[in-house]
């Protein structure tokens, strides 16, 4: 009667393995030793030889000649349990017995002693096909069995047996067999069945086989069948349905040449196979001209190949023409040939900049001097005053100029309108141009009577600008002394000079107002509409608000970018002077701009104390600015601070052991700190 080969030649001892040598000696020692476990865990491929070590080992265990790795093989126990006849050793297939019942079962008979042999052998293949149930049943047995019962399980999907069943077991894995093991042994078998083979054939078998030898044995049968006891390349190919090497050879040669004909035919001729097929043929043909060093191919060139056949792949997954994807990959190869590769374009540049001098720049960075240790110098503000020169009074300064000096420090902080008055001179001379200029001001105020209908907002910026120019002018003639006063022509360019800023500042004041515009058009309209410029000097912007109820508002909302454009056109130093102001009748206001305008123009003799509209702002005086709603709340001076932190006033002597101070220091590392006490 004749058998398959993978029956016929099913190993029958240790030695016999093909390709676990791990496992057969890791057996074959405990078996030697006497040291065996009571389960025992294989795992691994198909056809890897598990079913066929788990009954060499239960042989080995019922032997007469004892417990070892070589049995006898003569004894009743050896040749009944070769014939798997046995009646200790029990094969139970999990597949189809796979319920709690089976597993009852199995239970009693571990109750009862073996027949005849020194052990009751358990052999359940296909294992993880049990229930969750039929596992949990077979715990307690598995984990305490009786001396004479031992059990070995096998299976092809450990990850499905439950983490108490690995617990219990020793686990042995059984790996994939090499292809030139595999290959070896089917030549070993031809030549003991006395057939004819090609050693191409016999490859093409064992790679088919894919690492299973009982794979490879079932297709070398076949093989044998269907050649004719004589296996060649064409019959394995025919059987297999693959394309032979040499075809592919021959594509690869064309793809090189870039023949477009021969393409084309080789698409014609893989019509009749698998494209799935022809891209596994061609990858692993890729793979050994690369592991065998040909140079026919470069590495470079085999990887974009490689990289092309797996989107090839991918494409046919997703159910893809198979002939189109192939035609597309082949093409798509030859196109692959065309592009250079880093290392070519790098020499090719190279060679380009032979002749090229490219000097080299050295950037050199001095070294800190590390030799002297960081200290931390602290100066106080009266160590900073002492070393200041002391400035000598002018016996010719009038009391209300000094009285003007002591005041201009606290004028950015103060948010009442107040203007400082300006005691007579001595003597006060006015040049012509002076008056030239102080005689505009009844002209533009007769203007503006005759256009009572007008709103405020639109009086000429100038007229206020010449006011001003005015006011600084008899300024500077009052403190003038009067040993200067008989020399009127060196006074004229100041007061020109004086006009010209002003006119400047208007310009700057007016971009102003357009960059608010570019910004937010609603709020360049309130801004215009209800700010009047008034004067600029020494870093200080002077402006009129007539801004109340939503129109402030909008104003405080948008403070920051107002105050952002200001430093920006006027400089970063730049702080503002608010006056507010209460928005008057039509007819008033323009009353009162005449007035003005006569006692600026009749001032000959006499000094200038007010501007007319300064009654306007102590009558408004209680309604603050936007300056104080929002920026004295955090000053340390403000009278609504209460008891924030910001109100307290900070000790020198503790100042640097702030936090924020701290981590300046160390950030910073600076070699003096200077604390100037801000009044």
């Amino acid at each position: 009667m004749s058998l398959a080969l993978a029956r016929k030649y099913r190993p029958a001892t240790f030695n016999d393995l093909i390709g676990q040598e791990a496992v057969s000696q890791t057996l074959s020692q405990a078996l030697d030793n006497g040291r065996l476990s009571h389960a025992y865990l294989f795992s691994g491929l198909r056809g890897s030889g598990k079913t066929s070590t788990a009954r060499i080992f239960a042989k080995a265990l019922l032997c007469e000649q004892g417990t070892s790795s070589h049995p006898c093989g003569e004894c009743i126990h050896c040749v009944m349990a070769a014939e798997n006849r046995h009646m200790d050793i029990i094969e139970m297939d999990a597949a189809s017995n796979r319920g709690i019942d089976d597993i009852k079962d199995l239970i009693e008979h571990t109750k009862y002693k073996p027949s005849s042999a020194r052990f009751k052998i358990f052999i359940i293949d296909e294992v993880h096909m049990l229930t969750n149930q039929a596992f949990n049943a077979l715990l307690k047995t598995l984990e305490e069995p009786p001396d004479f019962v031992k059990f070995i399980l096998a299976t092809t999907d450990p990850l499905k047996l439950p983490a108490t069943i690995l617990s219990r077991t020793q686990h042995f894995r059984f790996k994939k067999i090499p292809q030139q093991l595999v290959q070896r042994h089917l030549e070993h078998i031809l030549n003991l069945e006395q057939i004819g083979f090609e050693k191409e054939a016999v490859e093409i078998i064992a790679r088919t086989g894919a690492g299973s030898l009982r794979d490879s044995l079932t297709l070398l049968d076949q093989a044998i069948v269907y050649s004719q006891n004589f296996v060649d390349v064409a019959t394995v190919t025919g059987m297999l349905g693959i394309i032979e090497p040499s075809l592919l050879e021959k594509l690869l040669e064309n793809i090189v040449k870039k023949d477009t004909t021969a393409i084309l035919d080789f698409i014609r001729i893989a019509a009749d196979y698998e494209a799935e097929m022809i891209l596994d043929e061609l990858t692993l043909y890729l793979k050994s001209l690369l592991l065998e060093g040909s140079n026919r191919l470069t590495p470079m060139i085999i990887e974009r190949f490689f990289r092309i056949i797996a989107e090839s792949q991918t494409l046919l997954s997703l159910g893809s023409d198979g002939e189109f994807v192939l035609s597309l990959t082949l093409f798509k190869m030859m196109e692959a040939l065309q592009i250079k590769d880093i290392d070519t374009m790098i020499k090719g540049l190279e060679q380009e900049l032979k002749g090229v001098e490219v000097s080299e720049i050295v950037v050199t960075t001095p070294a800190p001097d590390l030799s002297t240790p960081k200290e931390v110098i602290t100066i106080t503000e009266e160590e900073i005053v002492a070393t200041l020169p002391v400035e000598e009074k002018t016996p010719d300064a009038t009391p209300a100029i000094q009285q003007e000096k002591q005041e201009e420090p606290h004028a950015v902080a103060k948010t009442t309108p107040q203007e400082p008055e300006v005691s007579p001179s001595p003597t006060t001379q006015d040049t012509p141009q002076t008056t030239s200029t102080l005689n505009t001001a009844p002209h533009e105020s007769t203007e503006s009577q005759s256009k009572p209908d007008e709103p405020q907002q639109e009086i000429p910026s100038s007229t206020l600008n010449t006011q001003h120019s005015a006011l600084n002018t008899t300024q500077n003639e009052s403190a003038e002394s009067p040993s200067k006063a008989d020399k009127p022509q060196q006074e004229t360019p100041s007061s020109t000079l004086s006009a010209q800023p002003s006119a400047l500042h208007t310009t700057k004041f007016k971009e102003l107002i357009s960059k608010i515009y570019d910004r937010d058009y609603d709020l360049g309209s309130c801004f215009e509409q209800n700010i009047t410029f008034v004067n600029f000097s020494d870093n200080l912007l002077t402006w009129e608000s007539t801004a109340e109820d939503a129109d402030k508002q909008m104003l405080i909302t948008h403070w920051g970018v107002i105050n952002m454009f200001v430093k920006e056109l006027f400089g970063f130093e730049t702080k503002i002077k608010n006056i507010a102001k209460k928005k008057a009748s039509r007819g008033l206001t323009s009353q009162k701009v005449a007035e003005s305008n006569e006692q600026v123009a009749g001032s000959g003799d006499q000094s200038i104390e007010q501007v007319p509209q300064k009654n306007a702002a102590h009558n408004d005086a209680d309604s603050g600015s936007m300056i104080e709603e929002i920026e004295m709340k955090s000053s340390c001076i403000a009278p609504d601070a209460g008891e924030t932190e910001a109100a307290k006033e900070k000790d020198p002597a503790t100042l640097l052991e702030e936090p924020m101070v701290k981590t300046a220091l160390e950030l910073f590392s600076p070699k003096k700190v200077r604390i100037k006490r801000n009044v």
